[in-house]
């Protein structure tokens, strides 16, 4: 029962956010129960009094590749895909909420972009001084599409659902992700 006061609270918070336009969604995101999901990259305890500053992740947009690194050392590698209908933003970003799932709507209807995704899983949103948490970028799993090598999000940063568990169980609320290249219009043709 607490579980669902919680749950509707945090959608009115949520909803109450969208309406005003402000930033409400620490409130939103407050409770979190924790995850443990086998990995190859090694399972851990998420808290944010626990970072782990050697772990990082990269995203090239130009092929399309999100690789792990932990003490510099690259321990994994994901294909992906970035922004079509908008581009998916570059620079140094911080993990900020990391949320089990979630529905995702957006776009525009008379622009045949609109989208309305429930469910959406293992979500790691990220921010910066440039990038607003409100914007909402992350990282997430897919399931209503498996073109990944080719750009297909609203900006997001698309992944195979079983990949970014993995990286759900290993990365933790202050975890840094580089996202650089060039977005390849050939590769949105597609």
């Amino acid at each position: 029962m607490k579980l669902k006061f919680i749950t509707l609270l945090s959608i009115s918070v949520f909803l109450f956010g969208c309406l005003v336009s402000r930033p409400l969604w620490p409130l939103w995101f407050s409770y979190q129960d924790p995850i443990n999901v086998p990995s190859v990259l090694g399972d851990s305890t998420i808290t944010p009094d626990n970072p782990y500053p050697n772990r990082r992740i990269e995203v090239n947009l130009t092929t399309q590749q999100l690789n792990v690194f932990d003490n510099n050392q690259p321990i994994a590698s994901y294909t992906i895909s970035s922004g079509k209908w908008n581009r998916t933003p570059t620079g140094t970003f911080t993990v900020w909420a990391k949320v089990r799932s979630q529905k995702m709507s957006g776009g525009n209807k008379e622009l045949g972009t609109y989208y309305y995704l429930p469910n959406v899983p293992y979500i790691l949103f990220f921010y910066n001084d440039k990038v607003a948490k409100k914007q909402g970028y992350s990282l997430h799993g897919t399931y209503w599409h498996d073109n990944f090598g080719s750009p297909m999000s609203h900006g997001c940063i698309n992944m195979k659902t079983t990949d970014v568990a993995e990286i759900f169980s290993w990365a933790n609320i202050g975890t840094q992700i580089s996202i650089y290249g060039k977005y390849d219009p050939k590769l949105a043709s597609r």
